[in-house]
């Protein structure tokens, strides 16, 4: 059996059996979501102006949306990606931030840009050359 790209897996939700060597890792057992880039864009588009949503957020709501006990951090990552390098896109990538508030360096522009755009926003931001990060995290509610 072929393995499949990772863009093929950004085309659909896919629930899978957490595996027995990852269940320590994610601290159970149960179903793990790999998330479409269209269920991670869906989220993203409603964060609002001002307000950030950290990775770890992101991930239990998507989780949570499909019954699924953890949601993998790499697809999700990926889903992200793929959101911040299309330029068609209208789905605020820049609000979402690690889970400590840093910025995302992996950004088009890195953390930099993500900051900027967030302060624009009103966001609190506090550091400086390189090491920005979101002072007071609050994740969004959406």
């Amino acid at each position: 059996m072929a393995r499949r790209s990772v863009d093929d897996e950004l085309r659909h939700d896919v629930l899978v059996d957490i595996a027995k060597k990852d269940e320590r890792r994610f601290g159970r057992s149960g179903k793990m979501l790999k998330p479409s880039r269209m269920s991670v864009e869906a989220l993203v588009e409603n964060i609002p102006k001002g307000i950030v949503m950290t990775t770890h957020s992101l991930r239990k709501k998507l989780a949570t949306r499909h019954h699924a006990q953890v949601t993998c951090p790499f697809i999700t990552k990926r889903a992200l990606m793929a959101i911040a390098e299309d330029p068609k896109t209208t789905a605020p990538f820049w609000r979402v931030v690690l889970a400590n508030g840093e910025m995302i360096a992996a950004y088009p522009g890195g953390g930099a840009e993500q900051a900027m755009r967030l302060k624009n926003e009103g966001v609190m931001i506090a550091g400086r050359l390189g090491t920005y990060k979101v002072r007071h995290v609050q994740s969004s509610p959406a």
